[in-house]
């Protein structure tokens, strides 16, 4: 899941829109950037859940040691932007199918990969573990066939011979953002900014390997190693994929902005169309449908075990925790799947409109559960130093902390409240509150249920870190933090 989970449109088609807006040099660094925010990411949950290995972690983390309004309107937003994605993935399918057959009908399409998808879901979660690999195989393998590719293209296989850093110099290596006039040091840093934000979309999904760690199989050995294979996927599908597609295609290119969401928008396939290589296209159509299932598979899995934690955090219906005799938690998976059924809007004139919204909410959603995240790892960390426990006696020591998460943290909280900014240039209503929509809703969940609930920031000294983990006394606490001066300090920064 960790390393080809995330792998998806956000590379496959997304990739190029960057480079158009930023260049090959914004793009890269724009995506090397916001990289170095998903390890912070991984990095606090890896401690806390390799410790507390939970179903729906995320909402425990925050309801435990931060507060359980966070834990509410986080659990139903990150559950909400799952459940639109999902319809999302069902319309996407139409579209991937037509790039071959044009009188396929989007509504047979949807009802069919709508069961499918519903009916994988209700098997024991070792099947969905099993699809998820193969899924992840068939990217995993595509991305690395590009980089070997790119590498032969680049070094003169392709019609046009030798090509090195020639798409740097012309065009140029930072593309000025065209919303931005007579400045072109600040249009090539809006163009920047922008990338930055594409690129978070395109890491979304990595923090599921949290979601499943409840289900996973010894998950004190299994989910730090997973975790730590986020450098290596960050720098080699990502980053390394964004760098040669920069070297390959100029980002003046009309096809990167194409608006097309086929293989047809694909840099992979403008790029060996540039080539001279004219099969790629309906191989990376393919790879886009294993893509999209994939997606799918994952968004009903994510969102229904969300659920379940909000049930043992008594902020959703007890009827959503049933389960069958396999553990599979079928209401929730059904309730979840039920939210598909919004891909039929699609198929209405103004529907395009509606899922622009629900685009957006499940896009911002995931900076928002990032920010979050890193939130809780800190609280994690001040009550484990309040409760006089080291966090060396961890099952996972995370790197670099408590400075890694609030880097994590403050970037994440910037990129949520600028994400809109070209709302503002000029300032357009309309695109303000479609850019904010999912801001807005969070805070209204989080203000309602502290209002209702009349819920407390949770005390570091009674945070409960215990319940859930898999050690016991002697493993897990057997030493405590140091009380010489050093030690103090060290309490007290964490």
């Amino acid at each position: 899941m960790v390393l080809g989970g995330t792998i998806g449109t956000g590379l496959f088609i997304g990739s190029g829109a960057a480079i158009a807006k930023a260049g090959p040099a914004g793009a890269l660094l724009g995506f090397a950037f916001v990289g170095c925010l998903v390890y912070s990411v991984m990095q606090s949950f890896a401690e806390m859940g390799t410790h507390m290995p939970v179903t729906g972690a995320f909402t425990a983390y925050a309801t435990r040691f931060v507060d359980p309004s966070l834990g509410f309107a986080m659990g139903w937003m990150y559950w909400f932007s799952w459940a639109c994605t999902f319809a999302l993935e069902l319309t996407a399918v139409g579209i991937i199918i037509h790039f071959w057959k044009d009188n396929v009908s989007d509504a047979m399409l949807i009802t069919v990969f709508l069961v499918a998808i519903t009916a994988a879901n209700l098997l024991p979660v070792k099947f969905y573990g099993e699809f998820e690999f193969w899924f992840s195989s068939v990217k995993v393998i595509t991305v690395i066939g590009f980089l070997i590719f790119a590498i032969c293209i680049d070094a003169g296989a392709g019609q046009h011979g030798y090509l090195g850093f020639k798409t740097w110099s012309n065009p140029g290596s930072f593309a000025p953002y065209d919303i931005v006039k007579d400045n072109d040091a600040l249009a090539k840093f809006a163009g920047f900014w922008a990338v930055m934000i594409k690129a978070g979309f395109s890491y979304q999904g990595t923090e599921l390997v949290g979601v499943a760690a409840g289900e996973t199989e010894n998950p004190r050995k299994n989910v730090p190693a997973a975790i730590r294979k986020t450098f290596y996927r960050i720098l080699f599908f990502f980053v390394f994929t964004v760098f040669f597609i920069g070297l390959l295609v100029p980002y003046d290119n009309p096809k990167l902005l194409s608006g097309s969401e086929d293989a047809s928008a694909s840099p992979f396939v403008i790029a060996a169309q540039l080539a001279g290589v004219p099969v790629i296209p309906h191989i990376i159509n393919a790879v886009l449908m294993f893509v999209v299932l994939s997606a799918a598979n994952s968004n009903v899995y994510s969102g229904s075990r969300i659920l379940v934690g909000l049930v043992n955090d008594r902020a959703a219906p007890k009827f959503l925790a049933k389960t069958w005799r396999n553990g599979v938690p079928y209401a929730a998976v059904l309730f979840t799947a039920a939210f598909g059924l919004l891909a039929y809007i699609n198929l209405a004139q103004t529907g395009s409109t509606v899922f622009e919204w629900l685009l957006n909410i499940s896009a911002v959603a995931g900076f928002i559960t990032w920010a979050s995240i890193n939130l809780c790892h800190i609280q994690f960390m001040r009550a484990l130093a309040a409760q006089g426990i080291s966090r060396d006696s961890l099952p996972y020591k995370a790197w670099g902390q408590p400075f890694n998460a609030w880097f994590g943290l403050g970037f994440n909280v910037l990129i949520i409240f600028t994400q809109g900014f070209e709302a503002f240039i000029p300032w357009n209503t309309v695109n303000f509150f479609t850019a904010y929509v999912s801001l807005i809703l969070f805070i209204v969940l989080y203000i309602v249920h502290k209002l209702v609930t009349k819920s407390k920031f949770v005390d570091p000294k009674v945070a409960d870190i215990v319940s859930g983990s898999l050690a016991t006394d002697d493993t897990v606490w057997p030493e405590k933090v140091p009380t010489t001066l050093w030690g103090k300090m060290w309490a007290w920064i964490c």
